[in-house]
């Protein structure tokens, strides 16, 4: 059975502190940190790059911080390395956003990260099957990549199930409007891997959040059937 995972989005948190930012998700429970790469061309905004993980890394060690870091970048096999080097652990690429799928796969696991590919709203889920099985992760957007804050989209749930009831033991990332009032929805269709924002880093209580949208995982695995496989 995949583990519940919550990854809170440095997008929400203070870019200006952002080794304090990392360092009070972890104290929260966090089990990852999720960090958005733009580059105002895949989508409209622009955020940070490597060097900027690089920085965070050189305060936090591989063991001690998980940098799942989802790239909405066109051609992303160009960054690859950069990442690498900046000590990545998670490599998600969009579908959407290069041709060039097994490569970027097989670099990202010969340079010693996992990778995830993710794909829009608007993206079939069946473009995954012929990667799945060389993928550590799938990310599923439940808003457009590119904007904090968006309302979570039920209606992309349907390939979390998708993918779930085939893989069973894949880590499946829903990324996109999550809180403790819509993470059940992600939970009961598959999702073990929560990405959140707002709700996490504007809480009163981040801890109890972060508690609540584990739960919501737990909760989901003990009942469902795909749970059982």
């Amino acid at each position: 059975m995949t583990e519940a995972k919550i990854a809170p989005s440095l997008l929400s948190g203070d870019f200006a502190n952002l080794e304090h930012e990392v360092g009070r998700m972890l104290h929260y429970g966090s089990d990852w940190l999720h960090v958005d790469i733009m580059d105002s061309q895949f989508v409209p905004s622009l955020t940070i790059g490597p060097i900027v993980v690089k920085a965070m890394r050189s305060h936090f060690t591989q063991e001690k911080a998980f940098f799942d870091c989802h790239l909405m970048v066109m051609n992303p096999e160009k960054w690859v390395d950069e990442f690498a080097d900046a000590g990545a652990n998670m490599f998600c690429f969009h579908y959407e956003a290069t041709e060039k799928h097994m490569e970027i796969i097989n670099r990202a696991h010969e340079r010693g990260m996992l990778v995830s590919c993710a794909v829009k709203p608007d993206t079939p889920v069946e473009v995954l099957d012929p990667l799945v099985q060389h993928l550590d992760m799938a990310l599923i957007m439940t808003v457009e990549p590119g904007k904090g804050g968006q309302s979570f989209r039920s209606e992309c749930l349907p390939k979390v199930k998708y993918l779930r009831t085939r893989h069973p033991n894949l880590d499946i990332e829903v990324d996109g409007g999550l809180s403790p009032k819509t993470v059940d929805a992600a939970s009961d269709a598959g999702a073990n891997v929560i990405v959140a924002g707002t709700a996490v880093f504007k809480a009163e209580n981040p801890t109890q959040v972060i508690s609540e949208l584990r739960n919501s995982v737990l909760k989901a695995q003990e009942i469902k059937p795909w749970a059982k496989k």
